[in-house]
């Protein structure tokens, strides 16, 4: 039951994204089958557990599709929300059937209403017109079986064996008992082999037929017609052309499994077991196995199959085979085994570490060799089951062309997404929790960012809003940005609103990164009005909070007039990291490693320096460098050592110096998060658990940057 929720959840997103993608552009046939397969998926699967009130509601819909695939109806925008519509529904039915509760009134209510909806396309339809009847004649073809007809009759192209009259048999009897299977359209008599008159033999027959013939039938139904004729005769019967296309549907349509070439034929339509038998014993007729053509090419040849059917047979086939190995090579594995995996792996590296302190305590040449040796054993381990952890965000990413779709129509806006950095990956535990703050940020910018349409024409800017959405890496960690074409943030508005509310002081100074930050504060909003979206102040505090939780941090950039984008920075993975480890005092501290970019020596004439303010600067080869005191950031007591450290760390576009007392060098870390008592400390974003078993805690670079920036600040309100 797991395993047909799962599936039956990736069915339905791959159902949303074709009928999305209908609605931007006119729908492919290869989009339509799509979704009609992933209708007719959920249908049987769900009928397999007996689940009828899924099957039945699924039925409908997966009949209106199939009108559409037969091009009975069209596939516009108001069928495209319907069918969003249902495909939300069904997602309902599979979340009540995941928490083993029975379908509620209001649910069966809810199937009712949109089966009635779908049920006006199932009503009859009005008579096709006449240009879609077949006509005589109305396309060339060719005979003795040649390429397809263009018509949407069956042609047939018949040439007797002379001897037919002889065996007591009149090919006109079977060509009006033909008629008894449907209706002879027309009929052409060839007579390019009949000789002169005087050498004529009255009981030799020398005339050919195509006919042109309109049937419900299928091809061995017709062809049976003729099987006391066969032997010696050459007959070919050519599909219809919307039969080529239905045999090339049910080719695709069919479960994947392992068919030969003939056998797919055979069950598609297109080809019947004498046909098959006919071509294979053509096969077998060369001198070496060798030369032989395979059986696609000694089809097409004697002309009983289009090539277009044989190639579309041949790319199911390797479909399945590529199906096959894929499933071969991929196994679905629990969530939770790969969590313990996890713990286990940072277990082991805890482990590894007191191997390697007591190696150096001993100084053993061969044991110093061994836990080397393991703990590169150790690393590479860790680097592969992280690595399994890691998922692409085009997943969530996707999500969003239905939110941005709904959005966009509520609020009466033209907006389209552009989507780029799909295949960038990132911890699963991330991707998961990333959602909902991604949702609130792309349907503010909807609502508060991109204007309405007359005012970017007054604007000079085109009248369909543009949100993107992107992924990439930088420097250890992945970046996520929401960015649109709108109006921007104003920071006047936004300070004269934080005064307003008594958040900052009239003659405060801030950076511009501070004036846009006050919109995270809570309850916090700069609308003029509220709608059912946004506007009250409620959400963007969670936000914060959120990715916070995440050990990320966000950025706003902001064109007044242009756009503004929302930049998130998260870190690859939440579990290990490569870390840094100093110490100050008796404590010891983590700085992960890859915001290091150096570490140098206090300069001597502030080593020592016990400023007011934790913030000062240094000159780091002409750039002014801000730096933190961890000793007096965290309040250690004891006189720092003569000759202090600085490491260099950077974050986005911004560094900073952290003053420790010694460096300790590189450590793999695992990370442990603090309790709820200490997790408001800013600068802590964890701890781990050194080789001998003292806890060394780890240090947030971002709020430690913060916390720099906010007392260089001060320093300077405190001058002016």
């Amino acid at each position: 039951m797991q395993t047909f929720i799962i599936e039956c959840r990736e069915l339905l997103e791959s159902m949303e994204a074709a009928l999305l993608s209908a609605e931007e552009a006119p729908a492919s046939e290869e989009a339509i089958n799509a979704i009609f397969r992933a209708a007719h998926t959920i249908k049987g699967s769900a009928g397999l557990f007996g689940l009828d009130h899924i099957v039945s509601f699924v039925h409908v819909a997966e009949s209106v599709l199939d009108k559409v695939r037969n091009n009975e109806i069209p596939l516009d925008p108001p069928l495209v929300a319907l069918m969003l519509q249902v495909c939300d529904h069904i997602g309902l039915l599979v979340s009540y059937l995941e928490q083993l509760k029975e379908p509620d009134n209001d649910l069966l209510e809810g199937s009712a209403i949109l089966q009635a909806g779908l049920s006006i396309y199932l009503s009859d339809t009005p008579p096709p017109s006449a240009s879609t009847l077949p006509v005589e004649h109305d396309a060339p073809y060719e005979s003795e079986g040649g390429t397809p007809v263009e018509t949407d009759n069956w042609h047939l192209s018949l040439r007797f064996n002379q001897d037919v009259l002889r065996n007591g048999m009149d090919p006109l009897s079977f060509i009006r008992y033909l008629g008894t299977l449907g209706k002879v359209v027309s009929i052409i008599t060839l007579t390019d082999t009949l000789p002169p008159l005087d050498a004529m033999d009255p009981e030799t027959c020398y005339l050919g037929f195509e006919i042109s013939f309109s049937s419900n039938a299928d091809k061995a139904e017709i062809e049976s017609v003729f099987d006391f004729v066969r032997e010696g005769s050459l007959i070919h019967i050519l599909p219809p052309r919307s039969k080529i296309s239905e045999y090339i549907e049910l080719i695709q349509s069919m479960p994947a499994d392992d068919m030969r070439l003939g056998e797919l034929l055979i069950k598609c339509g297109t080809l019947t077991r004498q046909e098959l038998e006919d071509g294979l014993a053509s096969q077998r007729e060369v001198e070496s196995p060798d030369q032989a053509k395979p059986i696609g090419e000694v089809l097409i040849e004697q002309n009983v199959v289009q090539p277009v059917v044989v190639a579309a047979a041949l790319d199911k086939q390797k479909a399945v085979k590529d199906v096959k190995t894929a499933e071969a090579s991929l196994i679905r594995v629990d969530a939770n085994k790969l969590d313990q995996l996890i713990n286990l792996v940072g277990e082991l590296i805890i482990a590894s570490s007191g191997a390697s302190l007591i190696a150096q305590k001993e100084a053993l040449p061969h044991l110093l060799e061994s836990t080397s040796t393991i703990s590169r054993l150790v690393e590479t381990i860790r680097d592969s089951a992280l690595s399994l952890r890691m998922v692409p965000i085009g997943g969530t990413f996707s999500k969003f062309k239905r939110v941005v779709r709904d959005v966009s129509a509520e609020l009466g806006k033209d907006i389209q997404l552009e989507i780029s950095g799909e295949e960038t990956e990132l911890d699963k535990t991330v991707v998961e929790k990333i959602g909902d703050p991604l949702t609130h940020l792309v349907r503010n910018s909807m609502d508060h960012g991109i204007e309405p349409a007359e005012v970017r024409l007054a604007r000079g800017k085109p009248v369909v809003g543009t949100l993107k959405l992107d992924a990439y890496h930088d420097s250890g960690n992945i970046i996520i940005e929401v960015s649109d074409d709108g109006g921007g943030l104003n920071k006047d508005k936004i300070f004269a609103k934080a005064v307003e509310r008594g958040l900052i002081k009239p003659d405060q100074i801030l950076s511009e990164n501070e004036i846009y930050n006050l919109i995270f504060e809570p309850g916090f909003s700069t609308a003029d009005a509220v709608s059912n979206l946004s506007g009250r102040g409620v959400g963007m505090d969670v936000v914060r909070r959120n990715i916070e939780a995440l050990r990320g941090t966000v950025e706003i950039r902001s064109v007044l007039g242009e756009g503004a984008t929302m930049r998130i920075r998260l870190p690859l993975t939440l579990a290990i990291i490569d870390g840094f480890l100093v110490e100050v005092g008796d404590s010891s501290y983590v700085v992960p490693l890859d915001m290091v970019i150096e570490c140098i020596e206090l300069p001597v004439t502030q080593a020592g320096h016990n400023a007011e303010n934790d913030a000062d600067f240094i000159n780091l080869r002409g750039e002014v460098l801000p730096y933190l005191r961890l000793r007096k950031h965290f309040e250690i007591t004891g006189e720092p050592p003569r000759r202090e450290n600085v490491v260099v760390v950077q974050f986005g576009d911004r560094k900073m110096g952290i003053v420790v007392d010694q460096l300790m060098g590189e450590l793999q870390t695992v990370i442990k998060p603090l309790g709820k008592v200490l997790n408001k400390i800013r600068g802590i974003g964890g701890f781990t658990i050194l080789g001998n078993g003292r806890v060394a805690l780890i240090v947030d670079v971002p709020s430690m940057m913060q916390e720099a920036e906010h007392a260089a600040n001060a320093q300077i309100s405190d001058a002016n």
